[in-house]
């Protein structure tokens, strides 16, 4: 693989552990900052890009840790990646062959499970590491494998790894979720793309990400009906072609810089967005007390001194993103009243709560519910991220604590953030990353 493809923190992986986010609170956010690429679609459309051999060009690619692992996976295959230019990256799979996605990789990444789909629909075959990534909750890969087996596919676990195999090859069938789930849909799209025959998805998601790998499967020569639907309709083809794609605007990247606005009672505008990704999240927001202009690729939030208390509930889109939730913990926290956030969709997705109390938060759970009572005031502490979304929502109650936040173990936040650090501290921020 060329070096070009790695971020320049994963370059310096001996170091990135021990970074930290220095933040002196107090500062009111305002300022024009841009929104970058969905982290969430790329990685979808990057394991796409196995189903044809060719070349690709994407564009509006985010340069995050977790874009790098998956391009170092797709090296694994015989699959070359470049960044010609900043945001672009240029992938060639004329030269791709069968291999293993090893656990060193895999670990490290749950969405490294996307190339199963890609494997078995092009070879018949494969074997993948069972994923790893945040260290909350389970994620299970039933749904993965439930939807390969309708589809033909004889899958076994075999020593931590999914062994699957479609020596006949791949045929239409039907996969019914019980659960919407992200990474499995788009698994079963890709690998019923080239299936024999129509496969009918029931109960699919309909995340942004999901249209957005549908819409680059169809631009790949896929027949597929029901995009942004509930159900999803797949005519398989004999082959698919390349294709080059930009990716979208990362929803949850837009979502937690407008919350930076609003915790700090700021005047932000938040440019190359899409405003119809962020539904649920502009209506809460607007619930709080901020005030919000849209165009059709940017979004301005003006917020009160302290946002009003409203309560959260976490739902499949087009519902509250489960992503947000603990940014809105952060922002709830200084409200003027008590709030209630629920997560239905991990009912165990509140590590972050005992890094805000270090930081002063009135916070209580009983079961998948937090209880948020509005103080005052933060207080800046030392505190340590425990996933991605919590890195965030610990930097934001930073951003209003008194004194000083030290967040560690922030390669969470690089995972799926470009640069925050350096985005808030262009609106105004006292922000900055320290290493060792």
């Amino acid at each position: 693989m060329k070096p070009e493809i790695e971020t320049e923190r994963d370059a310096k992986a001996g170091t990135i552990a021990m970074d930290e986010i220095w933040i002196q609170g107090g500062r009111r956010l305002q300022g024009r900052v841009a929104c970058g690429g969905s982290k969430n679609a790329t990685l979808p459309v990057l394991a796409a890009a196995m189903l044809a051999p060719g070349r690709y060009r994407f564009t509006n690619v985010p340069d995050l840790m977790d874009v790098a692992t998956m391009v170092k996976m797709l090296g694994r295959f015989g699959i070359t990646g470049e960044r010609p230019e900043k945001n672009t990256l240029l992938v060639d799979t004329l030269n791709q062959q069968n291999a293993e996605a090893p656990y060193e990789l895999v670990k490290t990444m749950r969405a490294s499970i996307y190339v199963l789909g890609p494997l078995l629909a092009r070879y018949g075959e494969a074997r993948v590491s069972l994923p790893g990534g945040c260290a909350w909750g389970p994620r299970p890969v039933d749904l993965h494998i439930k939807g390969m087996e309708a589809l033909g596919a004889e899958i076994e676990i075999d020593h931590g790894y999914i062994v699957a195999r479609a020596p006949h090859g791949l045929r239409g069938g039907t996969v019914s979720f019980d659960i919407s789930s992200v990474g499995a849909t788009g698994n079963i799209l890709m690998a019923a793309a080239t299936a024999a025959g129509r496969t009918t998805i029931e109960n699919a998601a309909c995340e942004p990400e999901i249209e957005a790998l549908a819409r680059f499967l169809g631009s790949m020569g896929a027949e597929i009906e029901g995009i942004g639907t509930p159900r999803l309709v797949v005519n398989g083809v004999r082959e698919l072609h390349p294709a080059d794609a930009p990716m979208i605007p990362d929803r949850i990247e837009a979502g937690t810089l407008l919350v930076a606005s609003a915790i700090t009672g700021g005047d932000v505008e938040v440019t190359g967005v899409d405003p119809a990704h962020l539904g649920a999240v502009i209506s809460k927001l607007e619930a709080a007390g901020s005030s919000l202009e849209t165009s059709d690729t940017t979004l301005r939030l003006r917020a009160p001194e302290r946002p009003e208390p409203i309560n959260v509930t976490t739902k499949p889109y087009p519902g509250f993103p489960t992503d947000m939730q603990a940014q809105f913990m952060a922002l709830l926290s200084v409200a003027k009243g008590a709030s209630t956030i629920v997560d239905t969709i991990y009912h165990d997705r509140f590590t972050h709560v005992a890094e805000l109390q270090r930081l002063g938060a009135d916070i209580r759970v009983e079961g998948n519910t937090a209880f948020v009572q509005g103080v005052e005031g933060l207080s800046g502490a030392p505190v340590m991220a425990t996933d991605l979304r919590a890195s965030a929502a610990l930097i934001l109650a930073g951003l209003v604590a008194g004194g000083e936040t030290r967040v560690s173990r922030v390669y969470h936040l690089d995972r799926g953030y470009e640069r925050l650090e350096a985005k808030l501290a262009s609106l105004g921020a006292s922000v900055r990353r320290v290493r060792p």
